[in-house]
């Protein structure tokens, strides 16, 4: 048994390795910052700490505020290529003398007199077609965790469910501008600049479509 340790180690470690990780910007949630008391009294109206004017919608615009990102993803893509080669030669050659020697009899003559033909061909036929069709449609509510130098908001945001033995969750980031915040507090995804969107599942259901330690290990051998 102990001869057979290191490589159920070496196993454990590869199947390790070869687990995904999250590719959006991290963390996914921050608290947001303590405003400062007010040094003066507040009016009837106007309130001091107020971060907003008086006729502009409440949107997010500092570190901790919340957005609503509503996911409306749809690529598709077709590629077709078609290539084609054709390629024929022929020759032909009849001989009346030996090495221009006059005829000869018998097997020499024969030669001398035989006809050569040679046909040569080649032809090439190449197609290919390649379609991709992906929809994502969903919404997802996100945090600033950061203000960029020139007012873009960098958010992040994930949502967990976990119904039964199954836990999925999905994840978001990306920059957007505050201009694109429609009414309500809510952008699309097709205005977020550098937009991750993930979407995991860990459970009876994802451990069937994902490869065993030990199939990894041997894939990954396999490799090199």
């Amino acid at each position: 048994m102990t001869r057979y340790l290191p490589l159920m180690l070496l196993a454990l470690l590869v199947g390790c390795a070869n687990s995904p990780k999250s590719i959006v910007h991290q963390p996914t949630t921050v608290r947001p910052v303590a405003q400062p008391e007010p040094l003066y009294g507040n009016g009837a109206i106007f309130q001091s700490n107020n971060r907003g004017t008086l006729f502009e919608d409440r949107v997010a615009r500092q570190v901790g505020d919340v957005l609503t990102v509503a996911i409306e993803e749809k690529l598709s893509a077709k590629t077709k290529s078609s290539s084609n080669a054709n390629r024929n030669a022929s020759m032909s050659h009849t001989a009346s003398t030996a090495l221009g020697l006059p005829y000869f009899s018998g097997a020499v003559e024969k030669m001398a007199n035989a006809n050569f033909k040679l046909d040569s061909s080649n032809k090439f036929d190449g197609k290919g077609e390649t379609n991709a069709e992906n929809t994502f449609t969903g919404n997802i509510t996100v945090t600033v965790i950061e203000v960029l130098a020139n007012g873009n908001l960098l958010v992040s945001g994930e949502k967990q469910i976990a119904i039964h033995n199954e836990h999925e969750f999905l994840r978001f980031s990306g920059v957007i501008n505050p201009l694109d915040i429609k009414s309500g507090n809510q952008i699309s995804s097709t205005k977020v600049a550098d937009a991750r969107i993930e979407q995991r599942a860990n459970g009876v259901v994802g451990d069937a479509q994902d490869a065993g330690w030990l199939q990894k290990f041997f894939m990954s051998v396999a490799a090199y």
